[in-house]
């Protein structure tokens, strides 16, 4: 038994744990940027504000950065879902090192570590699919190259994470269900991984059970429910963060960065036909495998039958009970599946997949998806 494990500094999780925000942000600065979406966050601190519209381009992390230096800051709280607390990330990260973003970006940079300490950063999500609260990267869009990459970095792992279901209440149905799908492919895929390990399927397990009972009555605003499905999307920042993702993430990325459509909606478009390529491809070439009897667990969990495939017949009714639309309804055709095959083959949550997929078995996937 082997593995490594990190994750924020300190987590405090529960209904109106984000009450005392500014009391627990004195600890680390007395002149924060607050970084949000377009709406105003319901928990208030005294803080310049910096908006996140959508989701964090590597132009929009450099306005952040100066926006922090020329108000003389002296640490990042970010309120609002994964986009939100990805650009906070990266801001504090890059305002104490420095050279340009590029410098540090996997895939489309040089992909130098970050040699000194983030400012303080505080991460209070608002939504509850991402995790991102507890992981150690920064997902950026980067328009000039069509495509999603990471900031990463242990030093990146927030020093405070504040879990509150409360702030959840009002999101839309819709968001609830795409966030949520999110947070179960996050529970299902470091588990079926290349780098899965016994210290992270406990948080996997705990996740999966929790959204197959929670996630269909969070979209109807159940608190019990969506208190639920906030601890599963921390469960899934905790476990991608230590044992990596797989082939549906590794398709988000170059999708999100050449479409616009939101993650989580991608990810759920394409996690049942992920997991059928998956398990019929160890079938196949490596039928002792592991992952393959890993899926029976999952299958087992989800649904109460043992068979793999009950696992993706489970995700794929939920699909359509959640009409989580296919990935036609952003543009995305077949002409564009081989570039986005040979993108995703690239993607760094791809080098965790259970096993390595053929140029057609990627294509089969995500054809599957449209």
């Amino acid at each position: 038994m082997q593995f490594e494990f990190a994750t924020a500094g300190r987590i405090v999780f529960g209904r109106g744990a984000a009450k005392p925000l500014a009391k627990l942000v004195a600890a680390f600065g007395q002149r924060p940027l607050l970084v949000t979406g377009r709406r105003k966050p319901s928990v208030e601190i005294k803080a310049t504000r910096f908006v996140v519209a959508g989701e964090p381009t590597t132009d929009l992390v450099q306005e952040g950065v100066r926006t922090y230096l020329s108000a003389d800051c002296d640490c990042v709280v970010s309120i609002g879902g994964g986009s939100v607390i990805d650009a906070g990330k990266a801001i504090a990260a890059l305002v104490t090192n420095g050279g340009d973003l590029f410098d540090y970006l996997e895939v489309i940079g040089a992909g130098k570590p970050l040699s000194q300490a983030p400012a303080p950063f505080i991460a209070v999500p608002t939504t509850a699919g991402t995790g991102s609260e507890v992981t150690r990267n920064a997902v950026l869009g980067s328009p000039q190259h069509r495509v999603k990459v990471s900031l990463r970095s242990l030093l990146m792992l927030p020093r405070l994470a504040i879990v509150d279901p409360d702030l959840t209440r009002d999101l839309p149905a819709a968001i609830t269900g795409s966030a949520g799908m999110d947070a179960l492919t996050q529970v299902i895929e470091p588990f079926v991984s290349s780098r899965a390990n016994d210290f992270v399927d406990g948080y996997c397990l705990e996740g999966i059970k929790r959204a197959a009972r929670s996630l269909r009555r969070a979209s109807a605003e159940d608190m019990d429910a969506r208190e639920d499905m906030s601890f599963a999307s921390l469960l899934g920042g905790l476990s991608l963060a230590n044992a990596g993702l797989g082939v549906v993430h590794g398709f988000a990325s170059p999708i999100g960065g050449m479409f616009d459509a939101p993650h989580g909606a991608i990810c759920a478009a394409i996690l049942p036909h992920g997991m059928a390529a998956n398990i019929k491809a160890l079938r196949t070439r490596a039928a002792e495998h592991p992952s393959l009897a890993r899926y029976g667990v999952i299958a087992k969990l989800l649904s109460g039958d043992e068979r793999p495939d009950a696992a993706v017949m489970w995700v794929q009714d939920l699909c359509s009970k959640l009409q989580v639309p296919r990935l036609s309804t952003y543009g995305i055709t077949h002409e564009h599946v081989d570039e986005l095959c040979e993108k995703a083959a690239k993607a760094s949550s791809m080098k965790a997949n259970p096993i390595e997929l053929t140029p057609e078995e990627l294509q089969g996937t995500l054809a599957a998806s449209l």
